[in-house]
């Protein structure tokens, strides 16, 4: 059984408050019993004005900001799964990046976003991330961490089974699916998607995501969540504000869900089936 800890945080255009809160979410965690703390979509930086936001955006070894999260996890002996941060690339592109965090400060595995959310919803909402970011190319999956071996995604990825797919034939104990889902599409999508990916990677997911109206206009649905191999949620932290939650990953129950419901061990390769 490990205790896990997932923030939950409207984020803002000042990296600098994101971090204070960021840090100070390491600190309670490990105050209240987890081994690990999971955090959000684009924790350090939420601006979609991308002008405004270059400024405070640099390559991964000379953000600050970075280094003093680093500096925390080590300080707290915390484990730390940043959900993601923009990041410059030597091309002058971005990436949309998850990293690991170890108890001892360093980072232990790191995931580019690899599908970018192109979309133009009927609330008249448009978003082009790939206009700015680059997509990354790996798969990514961590062994040696408090839950287990960790597969990492974000946001707008939950819509793709390839990757799911993928992170379950690695036999992921945890997937981290950390997001900033408008309110319109998490209201409609969200819970679905996330138990849906439990169940067919017969893991656990842990879903840090942002909530509420952020400086940039932008509306985040928030709920949080933490769900069991069964498909069942453990924690739902709503969407009415920032908070700071805790759920028990209990490896028995992978174990017992698999063993009933060996799935990934039945499944055939698709071109079998023809």
């Amino acid at each position: 059984m490990t205790r896990v800890a997932v923030l939950q945080m409207t984020a803002g255009i000042d990296p600098a408050r994101n971090c204070e809160t960021l840090t100070q979410a390491i600190a309670q965690a490990k105050a209240g019993g987890a081994e690990m703390l999971f955090t959000p979509e684009m924790s350090l930086l939420l601006d979609r004005d991308r002008r405004r936001a270059a400024d405070a955006i640099d390559r991964e070894e000379d953000s600050r900001w970075l280094n003093a999260l680093r500096g925390a996890a080590r300080d707290h002996r915390m484990f730390v799964a940043l959900g993601s941060m923009a990041v410059l690339r030597d091309d002058g592109m971005l990436a949309n990046r998850s990293m690991v965090i170890s108890s001892a400060g360093e980072i232990v595995a790191r995931y580019d976003k690899i599908h970018m959310f192109d979309v133009d919803l009927a609330t008249g909402e448009s978003w082009r991330e790939s206009a700015a970011y680059a997509p990354g190319h790996s798969v990514v999956a961590l062994d040696d961490t408090p839950v287990g071996r960790l597969g990492l995604s974000v946001c707008y990825d939950i819509r793709f089974p390839a990757l799911f797919d993928a992170l379950g034939r690695r036999q992921c104990d945890v997937i981290a699916i950390p997001a900033a889902f408008t309110a319109t599409t998490g209201a409609a999508h969200w819970h679905l998607l996330q138990r849906a990916r439990a169940v067919e990677a017969t893991c656990w997911v842990v879903a840090a995501a942002q909530v509420g109206e952020h400086e940039d206009g932008r509306h985040t649905y928030g709920h949080s969540l933490v769900i069991d191999p069964w498909g069942q949620i453990v924690l739902d932290m709503g969407g009415d504000g920032p908070d700071l939650g805790f759920a028990d990953i209990d490896d028995g129950r992978t174990s017992d869900v698999r063993r009933q419901l060996p799935s990934l061990a039945n499944k055939m390769p698709i071109e079998e089936l023809s």
